[in-house]
């Protein structure tokens, strides 16, 4: 496969997919994730897939540390101490040093812990900013915060957007906190981490990552970019399975000052004392709740030891790959029916999807998840693609957007059971 520049691709043909395939040096890793008979998987940014030992390893903890060791592997199978081991395994994937990590809830309860210690951080300031495109649920954690933190009025909102007001627009010494997804789970769009925690702190104020659609899917460095706090999911690139708990990332220089929101028992200095009142563990500890998802971090577990293996470098350089083939074969084969691509091009501002705008894309997403190639939708006219490295090829992307150009081509996607909405889209 001839290229003129980094991961832009030419003169393609399936052959060359497949002859590049074969010399990927993180082929490897297919074979580790159980991937069904004549699916195409383009939707590792929604829910990665599963790894081959997760099962087994699970039933092990299963039947072994719960059925056997009881209660007695709190301590025997280290299932106290489990949401720091794990978080120390992920640190490396985002620039965290040991001791900065700690496994959490959900992610919205994740941001909300992050949210409100970063605002205490800065008494005085009554002003949050985000994104109007952020996730939605960043944005309705958000609302509760104003609310807890404000007292008679709630803290001020700023939203910034690609078509204005701008980060600049919007700083100023009455802003406490800004809360940033890194890459838009919309478009894929990246923001330059660093740069944007910069002039946020040169405002005075704290900056807060969503790392959802960053973590196992591009290099993230927290600690380069000098940033404060950060939140992740580990159910998309990190193939933790649904429902696998968040983490939550807090800067060294404030742990010993910061307060999160929920001050839950596991989080005390001394849990097993049963003590009346509260008082915070050393560190990252404060930030622990209640009782961890233990199965959920056992499948985690399993899908930490691939990334453990793993050069983040051949991860991105994969990934840019896999992407600008995918939009170099759009513009080439689906421009007659007015596909727009809307990720970025310009790779160092482009995640690991890529998002196309579709008038009807919500039907010919269903046209596609029966022909095996499984994307997803999102509202009003946007298909998403993931590209996950570990286990998409270079072939199944050419296959993708052939399904995709036969779909457009006969028209089948009119078909009135493709309208059908479901309850997740």
């Amino acid at each position: 496969m001839s290229t003129t520049a980094p991961g832009r691709l030419f003169s393609i043909d399936r052959a060359t997919c497949t002859a590049v395939d074969d010399a990927d040096p993180l082929g490897r890793f297919r074979d580790r994730f159980t991937l069904p008979e004549g699916v195409i998987y383009l939707d590792g940014n929604s829910l990665g897939a599963l790894p081959r030992d997760t099962p087994a390893h699970m039933q092990r903890v299963i039947t072994e540390e719960w059925g056997t060791g009881l209660i007695r592997s709190w301590n025997d199978a280290g299932w106290f101490d489990k949401p720091r081991v794990i978080g120390d395994r992920i640190a490396p994937l985002i620039g965290a040093a040991p001791g900065e990590v700690v496994l959490g809830d959900s992610t919205s309860a994740s941001v909300f812990q992050a949210a409100v210690a970063a605002v205490r951080l800065r008494p005085g300031r009554r002003v949050v900013v985000s994104e109007r495109g952020n996730f939605p649920t960043d944005l309705y954690v958000l609302e509760s915060v104003q609310t807890l933190l404000g007292g008679e009025e709630p803290l001020g909102r700023r939203l910034i957007a690609d078509d204005g007001p701008t980060l600049d627009d919007v700083l100023d010494d009455d802003v406490a906190v800004v809360v940033l997804t890194h890459v838009d789970y919309r478009t894929g769009r990246m923001y330059d981490m660093a740069d944007v925690t910069r002039r946020v702190h040169a405002a005075g104020a704290l900056m807060v990552w969503d790392l959802c659609h960053s973590v196992g899917a591009v290099p993230v460095d927290l600690n380069g970019a000098g940033a404060d706090f950060a939140v992740g999911c580990t159910y998309k690139y990190l193939n933790g399975g649904p429902g696998s708990p968040s983490f939550i990332w807090v800067a060294e220089r404030h742990q010993s000052s910061a307060r999160p929101a929920l001050t839950g028992w596991h989080g005390h200095a001394s849990p097993f004392d049963f003590e009346v009142d509260y008082a915070p563990a050393a560190g990252i500890g404060r930030f622990r709740v209640g009782t961890p998802q233990l199965l959920s971090m056992s499948a985690l577990e399993t899908s930490l030891q691939i990334w453990s293996e793993v050069d983040m470098a051949q991860v991105r350089e994969k990934s840019l790959r896999l992407t600008e083939l995918f939009i170099s074969l759009v513009d080439t084969r689906l421009a007659r029916w007015g596909v727009e691509v809307v990720t970025p091009r310009e790779s160092s501002k482009r995640g690991s999807q890529v998002s196309l705008r579709l008038a009807d894309g919500y039907a010919i997403m269903q046209a596609l998840i029966e022909r095996g190639v499984i994307g997803d939708f999102r509202a009003p006219d946007l298909v998403r693609f993931g590209f996950t490295p570990l286990y998409v090829s270079h072939t199944d992307v050419w296959d993708a957007v052939a399904v995709l150009e036969d779909i457009l081509e006969t028209g089948v996607w009119r078909d009135a059971r493709f309208s059908r909405r479901g309850a997740v889209t």
